[in-house]
């Protein structure tokens, strides 16, 4: 029996911010419906952006649940960190404990709709 990953599900109040981030970061292709947006990137299964009317965003790192967390190796962190925080991101740990020059190390970072996620040096 063969399993694989072929998409993950981020539920967002309001779908174009978090489609729209996903795709700046990631790249590749989106593809909107009234409830849906299709993130197709090189190297990574389908990201679905799913409309979740009332979603609360998850607190790092007490609170609300995360519901998700995604860990992303990166070949220069401070190229991914620009990248990040262009496309739309908050840095959700302070860079004093890595510095926005660092090449090496992670840094851990919001979507707009709050869900947290890694950048890691590779």
């Amino acid at each position: 029996m063969n399993i694989t990953l072929s998409s993950v599900i981020i539920d967002a109040g309001d779908l174009e911010p978090e489609g729209t981030f996903w795709h700046r970061l990631l790249g590749g292709s989106i593809t909107r419906t009234p409830t849906h947006h299709f993130v197709q990137a090189p190297g990574f299964p389908v990201l679905v952006i799913q409309s979740a009317p009332g979603h609360v965003a998850p607190e790092w790192p007490d609170g609300v649940s995360q519901q998700l967390h995604l860990d992303f190796a990166v070949d220069d962190l401070r190229a991914a960190d620009r990248t990040a925080i262009d496309a739309g991101a908050s840095r959700l740990r302070p860079t004093d404990d890595v510095p926005p020059d660092s090449e090496k190390g992670s840094r851990v970072y919001a979507s707009p709709a709050g869900h947290p996620f890694c950048l890691r040096s590779a």
